[in-house]
């Protein structure tokens, strides 16, 4: 089945990607409370004890923060890479399954992954590169100050690409931010501006992505319209594929992997 991909919400007070390909559900990154998690899955027809595993791609809490009960409240395979467990305080085996970055980690029957690692804030974080059964590829990454050569290698072919776009470089320094803090942000493990996020998405552009997800953007150093716009300036002549943007409050839509056409989510 086409793997399905909705962001239940993106951006500094919590993070979550639910994947579902027809027998499995997977999320990537599970930074809300459990309460709110749940909530959000009602949201678009699911039960905490519906999903099948939680990949956790580092250990700062607006990605992690429920994870581990999650995991011991539906039942769910918890992984992430062994710097995160320890950092966590996960004992491998009984708590989580740790994974060696960039190799292959089969999730179900139709559904494996490799984590990419990213540079961020003294975090061991990765970018997930998912593949599924039909061997179509989709890649999400957040909390990265650059884009590896490594990393490019890996967005290439991708069917579906959620990345973050954090901040607008004029209203990030142009803020009341502290000059340390602003250089942080902007540093090699801080975040992606949409200028970055832009000329990323330009290097790895073919014919066959068919949606991107703008994620994490700031709120006091960004908005949608000058995200969608810088990206749109990088790849506007060679993309026809569709654009959206993860908000904080998600989810609102989902995109089926291989399909330019996103699917809005109606909250009952």
């Amino acid at each position: 089945m086409t793997l399905k991909i909705t962001h239940l919400g993106s951006g500094s007070k919590g993070n979550a990607t639910l994947l579902s390909t027809g027998d499995n559900n997977i999320l990537i990154d599970c930074g809300f409370s459990l309460k709110q998690t749940e909530k959000k899955l009602e949201i678009v027809g699911l039960k905490g004890n519906d999903i099948d595993a939680i990949i956790v791609t580092h250990n700062h809490g607006d990605h992690s923060n429920s994870a581990e009960r999650a995991s011991k409240r539906w039942n769910a395979e918890l992984h992430c890479n062994i710097e995160t467990a320890i950092k966590m305080g996960w004992e491998p085996i009984s708590t989580c399954r740790t994974f060696n970055n960039l190799d292959r980690v089969e999730c179900g029957d139709e559904f494996s992954f490799i984590g990419v690692p990213i540079p961020h804030d003294k975090a061991d974080n990765v970018a997930i590169i998912t593949n599924s059964g039909k061997g179509e590829k989709a890649a999400f990454l957040t909390d990265l100050g650059e884009a590896t050569m490594e990393l490019k290698k890996h967005l290439e072919g991708c069917r579906h690409i959620s990345i973050e776009a954090n901040y607008d470089q004029k209203k990030l320094f142009m803020s009341s931010y502290p000059e340390t803090l602003k250089r942080r942000i902007s540093g090699r493990g801080g975040h992606l501006s949409n200028f970055q996020t832009g000329k990323i998405l330009s290097e790895v552009m073919h014919s066959k992505l068919d949606s991107i997800v703008l994620c994490h953007l700031s709120e006091k150093n960004n908005a949608p319209h000058l995200a969608e716009s810088e990206i749109l300036y990088h790849i506007d002549d060679n993309y026809n594929g569709d654009i959206a943007i993860s908000r904080q409050e998600g989810p609102e839509f989902s995109h089926y992997l291989g399909q330019e056409d996103k699917e809005k989510i109606k909250v009952v």
